[in-house]
């Protein structure tokens, strides 16, 4: 489904919609008035974002460490191959909601009312931030306990009164440590408005770390090798290159020109360098564009190449990737490899990777212009906050990395 449709039926559908259960399932507690109980079944909800399913996972693992505490995750059908990456949420407790079309949303919705019965779900942590689809989701679960972000004196957020204990958005720090809120408040005996009133430290938001082991990087590489015939694992090091961005947000998209002159670049700065342009299966014709812009045989249109569970594989194989602020960013975090993000309409403060990262933000006075205030939808159509980052300035702080690894490993520095 279109993602402008999405936030239409969210706004004008969602508003009355949310206004409506808020009077239903209110009611219905205050005749039932449910027990507060130990969080046992517990539900993450996150649909959306592919890499939210990563920067939320320290929370997630917060719950799993509960004694007696089961994690269960609803997400679109098309995200959930991130959610499996690192493995946190049991696949028997994942549902998927699929977003195809009005009908088969509408019937993959009343499965999931049924599923959490089901599952006796009695605690729901909403991880979206002002989506009245998910606030629907979580007043109908049937949890007692319903946490999530509420907008309290923001106008234009209105969501209903769904919610059991309200958390504060804080716009000002990671989003990471917004989900760790979430986690929190739902063990806290005591009420505060709003919560959650402590500090978290940076060290609560780390990620658990993916190791492939010597044969499944050794797939890879003979995956690469049959696709690159000048491939030698031996002597080539390989730089990644993710130019794509989902269709939530193409103001995220830098150049493909600008990505073709960093390739360029970094190819005749270094003979040994292997740049693999990555993406799923649809994202061809656009590797395909950068490969064309370069042409050069150790420029590869590797998009479709190895299966998602496979990137951290391939990440492991290689020194290093370039992309857009995108899902790939926060993939690439649960291994070791380093990354350089190119940020422009969101902020690196607050979606930056939890991993080995460089983030490349230009900071202009409009930037950036999305937030959870506008349901992350910008008017732009000119994203100069990208286009005023340089293939110079990307390259030297590559070439800076490189060479710095190169001399930490014991390689001959190649002259510029």
């Amino acid at each position: 489904m279109n993602v402008d449709t999405m936030r239409a039926i969210d706004r004008y559908a969602g508003v009355p919609l949310t206004f409506l259960a808020t009077l239903v399932v209110r009611g219905w507690e205050f005749v039932r008035r449910p027990a507060r109980q130990r969080p046992k079944n517990v539900l993450f909800i996150e649909l959306s974002e592919m890499g939210s399913a990563i920067l939320a996972d320290p929370a997630m693992r917060r719950v799993a460490a509960w004694e007696g505490a089961q994690l269960h995750f609803v997400i679109f059908t098309k995200n959930k191959p991130s959610l499996q990456l690192l493995g946190t949420v049991p696949d028997a407790n994942i549902f998927t909601i699929d977003d195809g079309g009005l009908v088969p949303l509408a019937l993959s919705t009343l499965r999931f009312l049924r599923w959490c019965r089901k599952k006796k779900i009695d605690s729901v942590i909403d991880l979206e931030l002002f989506s009245r689809f998910t606030a629907l989701l979580t007043g109908f679960s049937g949890a007692t306990q319903r946490i999530g972000f509420h907008a309290f004196d923001n106008e234009g957020l209105y969501r209903g009164h769904l919610l059991t204990r309200r958390v504060s958005y804080n716009p000002h720090q990671h989003i990471s440590k917004n989900f760790v809120a979430l986690v929190e408040t739902l063990q806290l005996e005591e009420d505060q408005l709003p919560f959650l009133k402590r500090v978290i430290d940076d060290s609560e938001t780390q990620l658990a770390k993916v190791t492939p082991t010597r044969e499944q990087v050794d797939a890879v590489i003979a995956r690469i090798y049959e696709r690159c015939p000048h491939y030698d694992p031996a002597r080539s090091r390989v730089v990644l290159v993710n130019s794509n961005a989902s269709a939530l947000l193409p103001q995220r998209r830098w150049s493909s020109g600008s990505y073709a002159q960093v390739i360029q670049r970094l190819l005749a700065w270094d003979p040994n360098i292997l740049v693999l342009l990555t993406g799923s299966p649809d994202e061809v014709p656009d590797a395909e564009e950068i490969a064309s812009l370069v042409q050069d045989k150790r420029c590869h249109n590797f998009a479709g190449g190895v299966s998602f569970a496979q990137l951290p594989h391939l990440y492991a194989a290689s020194e290093c990737m370039i992309t857009n602020d995108s899902g790939p960013a926060h993939f690439a975090a649960i291994t070791e490899m380093h990354t350089f993000v190119i940020f422009g309409p969101e902020t690196p403060a607050l979606y930056g990777s939890l991993g080995p990262t460089t983030p490349i933000y230009a900071r202009m006075a409009c930037s950036p212009c999305v937030s959870a205030t506008n349901h992350r939808k910008t008017p732009c159509q000119d994203n100069r906050c990208l286009q005023v980052i340089t293939p110079d300035q990307v390259f030297g702080l590559v070439q800076r990395f490189l060479e710095a690894k190169a001399t930490v490993a014991g390689v001959t520095r190649v002259p510029e």
